[in-house]
């Protein structure tokens, strides 16, 4: 089971914001390779000025090559991460800024639906990043953005305080150990409005997460939303840190399937009864908890 992680930093505009991009991604990157334990291989990373072989630049061009290759590259169970550092654009078609000409919400999805996955979370962290949610929205995408509307187009710290996510401890908030789609949502919508009351401003920023389907983002675990996000976590997919413990690395392939299960499950709500519903979903999040409890502790989980 292949797994691919997609850093997009865009076009800065002013030194200041070139800056704090590079600061953002840099340590995104970090954390990927480090904590997370992706090979170099698995994380691709495109910059508005790249400084090394393992950088491409941020061009519509090389975007649309990345996405080509990622085609070969990943099959139907493969879990795909793309994180969006920059700026954004609303004027009739919501757009993320590149190094020449745009990519638009529509082109993005495009793009993700010639994947043979469908298992794929979008982090939108730039400016009137809101609009990319209806455009990107379909059965197996998680889609989470810095802001709810093209009208908030002021320049975002949304990345700044997602990226502290994967280093605080306090941001595991169920303390297994991982760190998931919705862990890293809470814990950065949080500090991000808290920078802004600190500051004594306005928030300009409201960040949205939207994972059933629906084309409507939520605030917080609300409107059917979340349920996908509180089951897939950043390091999902990150085997290679277990590769020489047998016992481990099964327990995480068993809670790729359980995640893998729990999506699809979230998917069939609606032609289910709802008891029958609410019951297999509680259990395959016990099941999944004992899962991640058991990697936690390097031992295999207690059966009952």
């Amino acid at each position: 089971m292949a797994r691919a992680r997609v850093i997009i930093a865009g076009a800065s505009g002013e030194p200041a914001y070139a800056k704090q991009f590079q600061q953002w991604t840099a340590a995104l990157r970090g954390a990927l390779w480090g904590r997370f334990g992706f090979s170099r291989n698995h994380v691709k990373l495109l910059t508005e000025k790249p400084v090394d072989a393992g950088e491409a630049p941020a061009t519509a061009e090389e975007v649309k090559k990345v996405f080509a290759s990622l085609r070969t590259e990943l099959d139907a169970d493969s879990l795909l991460f793309v994180f969006l550092i920059g700026h954004g654009s609303f004027d009739k078609e919501a757009k993320f800024n590149l190094v020449g000409p745009d990519l638009s919400a529509a082109e993005y999805n495009a793009l993700l639906s010639a994947l043979p996955t469908q298992r794929i979370v979008v982090f939108n962290m730039a400016s009137a990043s809101g609009e990319f949610i209806k455009p990107l929205a379909a059965k197996g995408r998680i889609i989470v953005t810095a802001t709810r509307n093209g009208q908030e187009s002021n320049a975002t710290r949304f990345a700044e305080y997602f990226v502290a996510a994967l280093s605080a401890s306090d941001a595991d908030a169920d303390q297994d150990g991982h760190i998931s789609v919705l862990e890293a949502f809470n814990y950065a919508n949080r500090l991000t409005a808290e920078f802004y009351t600190r500051a004594g401003r306005l928030a300009t920023e409201h960040a949205l997460l939207e994972d059933n389907g629906d084309g409507v983002g939520h605030q917080k675990m609300e409107g059917g939303d979340g349920l996908m996000a509180r089951a897939t976590y950043i390091d999902s997919l990150s085997v290679e840190q277990a590769a020489a413990n047998v016992a481990i690395a099964k327990l995480r392939r068993d809670r790729t399937r359980l995640e893998g299960e729990i999506a699809q499950l979230i998917g069939r709500k609606s032609s289910m009864p709802e008891a029958a519903y609410e019951a297999e979903l509680e259990r395959l999040f016990i099941e999944l908890a004992k899962v991640n409890r058991a990697i936690k502790q390097g031992a295999v989980p207690a059966t009952e």
